[in-house]
């Protein structure tokens, strides 16, 4: 992608391929050890309970004695990839009452 070493700066590589210099030297940060025995609680809890979202899994956790927000669970719940279940509108459905135009 870029190379350093490259006679056209780093600068001029990065303006042609279309990126921020900043996008070049981003580095993630790690995942705490703490976030990680969040995201294990909340996993337990959302594999026996799938249909609860970030506010009453914090309210769980809450019960269960811990101190954590309601951001941080859907943080950490957005990071995991998991979301609640629920009902959806079945607007495929048409109402055979209705004209078909």
């Amino acid at each position: 992608m870029i190379d350093k070493t490259h006679q056209l700066s780093v600068r001029q590589q990065s303006q042609l391929i279309q990126i921020n210099r900043s996008t070049l030297y981003y580095k993630p940060k790690e995942i705490s050890s703490t976030d990680l025995s969040w995201m294990r609680l909340i996993d337990e809890i959302h594999l026996d309970y799938p249909f609860m979202g970030s506010r009453m899994i914090r309210d769980m956790l809450q019960r269960q004695g811990h101190q954590i927000g309601r951001r941080k669970v859907r943080r950490l719940m957005r990071l995991m990839g998991i979301h609640a279940l629920y009902p959806k509108p079945n607007t495929s459905k048409p109402n055979l009452a209705h004209r078909i135009f």
